[in-house]
């Protein structure tokens, strides 16, 4: 039997990244950045199109994103407005304060919940739904 101490392995980069379309993915990408605090990584795309982005949350994982297309020209034909996420954060009232200053629609102020989060609720411009929150989910 070993006397050594265990040795805890860091978890793992993120290997699943929700995705949406947008109408309009720039502006989409704007409003998330500046209202929800996510971090604009990396953006492909001409003029209004964008192929491909993907936008870090600063407390790790993030999401990919990129323009509505034409359904039978698009690989992945996800309806804009669609999609919903919940996002960990360590400071929901920091995230709520941001995104009621950038004017996001709140759909559900922050409140603590049966299971011990606090959390809130909002719709982006193009009608996705997005939950902040303090639980992190259970351990594996």
């Amino acid at each position: 039997m070993s006397t050594q101490p265990a040795v805890r392995k860091a978890p793992p980069a993120p290997q699943v990244w929700p995705t949406l379309r947008a109408e309009d993915a720039r502006a989409l990408i704007r409003f998330l950045v500046d209202a929800f605090g996510f971090e604009e990584t990396v953006v492909y795309g001409e003029g209004d199109m964008v192929h491909h982005a993907q936008l870090s949350w600063p407390e790790g994982g993030g999401i990919m994103l990129g323009s509505a297309r034409e359904s039978d020209a698009d690989a992945w034909p996800l309806r804009p407005g669609s999609f919903g996420a919940y996002v960990v954060t360590a400071d929901p009232d920091a995230v709520h304060a941001r995104a009621k200053a950038a004017g996001a629609e709140i759909t559900s102020e922050l409140h603590e919940t049966d299971y011990g989060s606090r959390d809130f609720a909002a719709r982006d411009p193009e009608g996705n739904r997005w939950s902040f929150g303090t639980y992190p989910g259970e351990p594996r």
